[in-house]
């Protein structure tokens, strides 16, 4: 399959740049891939599509504040984007991969330096602009991080000085708390699940009061969800892997649910390709945990996943192959154009998307 076939036109005012005020006031677009049907609903309406026996999956991996910025020693600035924890030495000293900007003038032996006493050493070089990175602190590592690092915003979003009436340093507290889901627990993530972004405690619970079960598995969002798709020819991508885990009391109740011909709902790519993963080898032999390289575009038999909740994604990235796979691609771009024409709100903090 060609790359243009997952292109479309986006204008530049529809990419959200902050969230909804009320996480479940999104608005919800549902596909119906049966009746080829599209409906226009809000996402606190989504218990309307849900009924017993539903299994509901989400993604419980929380973002780190993963962006570093600092100054090499000679004094230039230097941002770092924290990929992912390869060795911890102690709790004051760890070895992360990372990616830099700028990366030119950069070599091993490299020093950086941060607020509160955080230190960095280039220790290995990597593709592209990637580097090993030794990390050394005061005092715990973990805290440090929490206290000087930026949450990791994709580059679409762009703020002015100010923007909303609010200063830098409030938006970067609403992005704390907003690019976080509200089930967010195992640490590890560079970018949000956004599917799981518009659940609230409220929500979940009429989920739970129609007879639908929740649960919850991990995978850590990184390089593998939001590289872009170089090859011309899809099939020639290849994704870089990402961590997941997946407790064996989950298995056992997807399972079940598959025996018994109840749905399995997957919220957003992460879920999906983590239990798409768990059943590649069949029901008896599931893999529960490791790194998944997993890549899913139109052709793929979906062997776990029976409905899929997501958001409006980037022309040509993989998550948009993915629901294409899983919609029909003809299908799917169809409402693109429409979601467009409606004025949706697109990307990590725009609405959502349910195909059945």
């Amino acid at each position: 399959m060609k790359l243009e076939e997952f292109d479309y036109h986006l204008p530049k005012e529809l990419i959200a740049q902050f969230p909804c005020e009320r996480r479940d006031e999104s608005r919800l677009m549902a596909l119906n891939r049966k009746e080829r049907t599209i409906s226009h609903r809000r996402f606190f309406e989504l218990p309307e599509y849900l009924k017993a026996g539903d299994v509901i999956v989400l993604n419980n991996t929380k973002v780190i504040p993963a962006r570093l910025f600092g100054k090499k020693t000679t004094g230039g600035a230097v941002e770092v984007l924290l990929i992912e924890k390869s060795e911890v030495r102690s709790q004051i000293s760890e070895v992360w991969n990372c990616l830099t900007n700028p990366s030119k003038g950069l070599k091993k032996g490299s020093e950086l330096i941060f607020e509160h006493g955080l230190k960095g050493l280039i220790a290995e070089r990597r593709v592209g602009d990637g580097w090993i990175i030794e990390l050394h602190a005061d005092i715990s590592i973990d805290n440090t991080i929490e206290l000087i690092g930026k949450m990791p915003l994709p580059p679409y979003i762009k703020r002015g000085q100010g923007a909303r009436g609010k200063g830098q340093e409030k938006i970067s507290e609403l992005d704390k708390e907003r690019y976080q889901t509200i089930f967010a627990k195992e640490k590890g993530a560079i970018a949000a699940p956004t599917a799981g972004l518009h659940f609230t405690e409220g929500l979940l619970k009429r989920i739970k009061g129609i007879g639908a079960e929740i649960f919850y598995i991990t995978l850590h969002t990184g390089l593998g969800t939001f590289m872009p798709v170089k090859e011309e020819d899809i099939t020639r991508h290849r994704m870089a892997p990402e961590y997941y885990k997946i407790d064996s009391a989950v298995f056992e109740a997807v399972k079940k649910a598959k025996a018994e011909k109840r749905r399995i709902i997957a919220v957003g790519s992460t879920v999906t390709r983590a239990l798409e993963t768990m059943a590649r080898h069949g029901w008896e032999m599931p893999e529960l945990n490791g790194s998944t390289g997993l890549f899913i575009y139109p052709g793929y038999r979906f062997n776990a996943v029976d409905a899929l909740i997501t958001n409006f994604h980037l022309p040509k990235s993989t998550l948009i192959m993915l629901t294409a796979a899983f919609a029909g691609r003809e299908f799917l771009m169809t409402a693109y154009n429409e979601a467009v024409k409606q004025g949706y709100r697109f990307f990590s903090y725009g609405d959502a998307m349910m195909v059945v």
